[in-house]
């Protein structure tokens, strides 16, 4: 299994962000988190990611309850696990080509790191990631000066050229035109891709367009007040839930 969510919970004081959720997802799935703001979409995905804590519950990820992991072990972790955030952690002050390269930072020892901010390392692998979301001309741009949906194209660059066996992204079209946003949902998604290793791509996705979500992915998770409402076959989810969920 890639995830394994085992009665987890997350509590903050007397709010309750996700209720004794239970689920597994399969190496190589693509899912779909969906449901209204406030449903515990973003804190399952932070759960996930190791970056929150959960208060009741366990959270294993490629057989290893992330609990347990420190130092390096932590570390290797983090390298295959790649995530888009909402607040896309770019640095704004470097150029396009730097922050994409973070992507890959998790696997470059110390002095290629550094060196590569000086004369940045696989150029042609970067323009390769930012054409593929309609940015390879803006390679060499300050990163502050992009719009708000060109700097989450350029997380999905980066994110992409990472290259990681698990893909958890929170919105990652939400500020993107609706022309780009089905091409971003598919390279993201795409059943074809690989982690670093080989072995197929697990996707989780929070989407805000239930849509087109529906039309990338292979699982939708209905979530709504920090519980699962249905987890079923995208193809299975019928208008009517989604309009329900979301009422």
């Amino acid at each position: 299994m890639a995830v394994e969510l085992g009665g987890v919970s997350v509590r903050h004081g007397t709010v309750v962000a996700v209720d004794e959720i239970s689920s597994r997802i399969g190496v190589g799935e693509r899912v779909a988190l969906v449901g209204p703001s406030g449903a515990g979409k973003t804190t399952l995905l932070a759960l996930t990611a190791g970056l929150v804590r959960p208060t009741g519950g366990e959270v294993a990820v490629f057989g290893t309850d992330l609990s347990t992991l420190t130092g390096r072990r932590l570390r290797r972790h983090r390298s295959r696990v790649g995530l888009v955030g909402q607040h896309l952690e770019l640095a704004l002050a470097l150029r396009v080509v730097h922050n994409v390269n973070a992507g890959r930072l998790g696997r470059w020892s110390t002095l290629p790191a550094l060196a590569s901010l000086v004369r940045p390392a696989g150029r042609e692998g970067v323009v390769g990631v930012l054409d593929a979301v309609g940015l390879g001309d803006r390679v060499d741009a300050r990163t502050g000066d992009l719009s708000g949906g060109e700097r989450q194209r350029v997380a999905v660059a980066r994110v992409l050229r990472q290259r990681p066996d698990l893909l958890l992204a929170d919105e990652p079209t939400s500020s993107v035109d609706p022309a780009f946003s089905d091409r971003v949902m598919g390279l993201l998604t795409s059943p074809d891709a690989r982690g670093v290793d080989g072995q197929p791509r697990t996707v989780v996705v929070s989407a805000h367009d239930p849509q087109l979500a529906r039309r990338h992915v292979d699982r939708m998770i209905g979530l709504r007040d920090g519980r699962v409402t249905f987890d079923r076959p995208a193809g299975e989810v019928t208008d009517d839930e989604l309009t329900d969920l979301y009422r």
